[in-house]
């Protein structure tokens, strides 16, 4: 066991994110802004020192990863278990369509981390997939590792790690583009994961 730190960084801004619209899987582009946000935050998440940039598969977070790899020289890893939730029938619609066909739905979805969408998956089967990344980081010579993924995932792998009751994670909030979460081990407290930075990162 050597991994030490996780940084869990989210995508840069999407067209779906600008439009309003749900992605789940789908494969959305970044925008400019997006490409910006990614550039902006390199010199900040390479003071980390990663050994190792492990990236969902989807285009957002692939793109988004590159950019720290290429300015860095750090390697890239690519693993669909990182992949966004699965939304279901709700991927591409607006809040405001999905309140309209499944009135009070996404209210239990944003609360409720056992409930699925129609046809997707919970936030606790996206934990689990992507706890299994971690699992897997465990065994390699990895100290430190970025997981450039996307913000539900990042949410319910945090609560995962901490070990919070699943009751409890809708009390994390959520995370902005191209914003990051750590989490570090002590040897003094049992190797438990510890919060240490939630939802960082540079506006504007």
């Amino acid at each position: 066991m050597t991994l030490r730190r996780i940084v869990l960084w989210r995508h840069g801004e999407t067209d779906y994110n600008a439009s309003g619209r749900m992605q789940g899987q789908l494969d959305s582009l970044l925008t400019q802004v997006g490409w910006n946000q990614a550039r902006f935050a390199v010199p900040v998440l390479a003071r980390f020192a990663p050994d190792l940039v492990v990236a969902s598969d989807l285009r957002r977070a692939t793109d988004t990863a590159t950019v720290f790899t290429t300015a860095t020289g750090v390697s890239l890893r690519i693993d669909k278990r990182l992949r966004e939730t699965n939304l279901g029938i709700w991927q591409g619609m607006t809040g405001a369509e999905i309140d309209e066909q499944w009135p009070g739905s996404r209210r239990i979805w944003q609360t409720d981390p056992t409930w699925s969408p129609p046809g997707g998956e919970s936030r606790v089967e996206v934990a689990a997939r992507a706890s299994e990344v971690v699992a897997d980081l465990d065994t390699q010579d990895v100290s430190t590792a970025v997981l450039c993924a996307h913000g539900g995932l990042t949410t319910a792998l945090t609560g995962h790690l901490l070990e919070l009751p699943v009751t409890a994670w809708a009390k994390l909030g959520g995370i902005g583009n191209c914003h990051w979460s750590v989490l570090e081990r002590r040897v003094t407290s049992g190797l438990a994961w510890r919060l240490i930075e939630y939802n960082a990162g540079i506006t504007g």
